[in-house]
């Protein structure tokens, strides 16, 4: 009997393009996803069943051109494909959709607060993530949360994101030093997770902080030794010699 599998008719990832070639108009557009990505790197060493996808294209129909965010995190699946990584993301591939989605919005307005967020909510992603740097008098993050296939605006910064066991927020830092807002992942605290910068600094700090600590004890050392040589000429004078009573 001829066993038919419908998928094996489908084009691989290999075979379709890893993006929209739409060129980012802001750079923020690839290094805030891109910092996103390295914290998790450093906040989940041990974990191979995540991948973050930076502008990277999201096929969900093969007869449609495929859905790219600017960012998006998939749980469930391998974090590394084979040693040239992922050229695209194929749903019937995976198996997995992504559970969060990012948008960085540029000075071009794209429907980052309509088209697009429909859009995913109509394919299902449970976290839909918009960043607008330039926004003034609304808040510059908005993390919506899909319930019963509407999407649920959450307040607070950082929002905690229970299904995935983080918080994303943002706040000043400096990363690839540039002194700015970013966008972090925290943990359940709202204790951010710090950027490679960022450890090196405090790695310095602590360095310079025992050297200081260090040379404190040498300094108290010599005082200590002062006095009990003080204390020594002292019972000399009075006729009493430390030595002798060994």
């Amino acid at each position: 009997m001829l066993n038919y599998d419908p998928l094996a008719c489908l084009p691989s990832s290999e075979e379709l393009p890893d993006s929209d070639d739409t060129p980012v108009d802001n750079e923020l557009q690839d290094l805030i996803p891109g910092l996103l990505k390295a914290l998790l790197a450093m906040a989940w060493p041990e974990r191979m069943d995540w991948y973050f996808g930076v502008d990277m294209g999201i096929y969900y129909d093969p007869d449609l051109p495929p859905i790219v965010p600017d960012g998006f995190l998939s749980l469930g699946v391998e974090r590394f494909y084979d040693e040239n990584l992922r050229p695209s993301y194929v749903l019937w591939e995976e198996k997995k959709l992504p559970i969060l989605a990012l948008k960085v919005v540029s000075k071009t307005y794209r429907g980052e607060y309509s088209t697009k967020k429909a859009e995913y909510a109509r394919l299902g992603f449970l976290y839909y993530v918009v960043y607008n740097p330039f926004r003034r008098r609304k808040p510059r993050l908005e993390v919506y949360k899909l319930v019963n296939n509407v999407y649920e605006l959450h307040d607070g910064n950082p929002v905690w994101l229970p299904e995935i066991g983080l918080g994303i927020g943002i706040e000043r830092g400096t990363y690839l030093g540039i002194p700015r807002e970013w966008m972090y992942w925290y943990n359940q605290q709202g204790q951010r997770f710090l950027t490679p910068e960022k450890d090196k600094k405090l790695a310095q700090q602590e360095v310079q902080q025992a050297k200081q600590e260090v040379q404190q004890a040498k300094q108290k050392a010599q005082q200590v030794q002062q006095e009990i040589q003080l204390l020594r000429e002292r019972l000399r004078s009075l006729g009493i010699d430390l030595d002798s009573l060994s």
